[in-house]
């Protein structure tokens, strides 16, 4: 069963994602088969795009379901991006969307004085340990590509802030859920690292 499933919703770059855990050495396989994702040691939901149309398509190929039951399964599952925002209550992109609640809180949008969307290399700030973030260096840039943030209502989950203009949430882990505001895929070195860490955590 050590397999990684990246679920297929039709929205975002899913190519460049499985060749990143492929430089690792992990098989990760692209799916929207539930069945394979019910199976699966480990899941990846990345996304890039409006959060209500990543809500639509999830509902559309009836995935909706399939990624609660595996998160509340207990085993390790990544959001990037949109892929991360989903996982939170509520998000304004758009007028007021629905998201699948896993976490209390909402999506909102960068001040209008900000440059948006908040594009290329920006550092962390770690606020906890977290598997995923075990042996950074302190100078930790990663490259993200977004014009919403998160808001947690529980604080306790946050992993990583980012500043840009506000302070806001850039990464989150709490027990077997972990998700990034960056794209690991696209972050060089440290990025495929945080990848192998999750592959390490699945087995795969």
């Amino acid at each position: 069963m050590n397999k990684i499933i990246i679920i297929d919703c039709g929205m975002g770059n899913l190519r460049s994602v499985q060749k990143a855990f492929e430089k690792n050495g992990a098989a990760a396989h692209i799916s929207r088969d539930t069945a394979g994702i019910a199976d699966a040691a480990g899941i990846v939901l990345p996304g890039v795009g409006a959060f209500g149309d990543c809500m639509r398509q999830l509902e559309k190929f009836k995935l909706i379901e399939p990624i609660l039951d595996y998160i509340k399964s207990d085993r390790p599952f990544l959001g990037i991006c949109l892929g991360m925002q989903i996982l939170f209550s509520e998000s304004e992109e758009f007028g007021y969307q629905k998201g699948l609640d896993v976490f209390k809180g909402r999506v909102a949008r960068f001040s209008g004085k900000l440059k948006v969307p908040h594009m290329g290399w920006n550092r962390l700030n770690i606020k906890k340990p977290s598997p995923l973030l075990a042996g950074l260096p302190e100078e930790a840039y990663m490259y993200f590509v977004h014009s919403y943030y998160v808001a947690p209502d529980d604080k306790d989950i946050i992993a990583a802030t980012t500043d840009y203009g506000v302070e806001f949430t850039s990464m989150i882990s709490h027990n077997n859920i972990f998700a990034a505001q960056f794209h690991p895929e696209k972050s060089q070195a440290l990025g495929l690292g945080i990848l192998k860490r999750f592959a390490d955590a699945v087995g795969a």
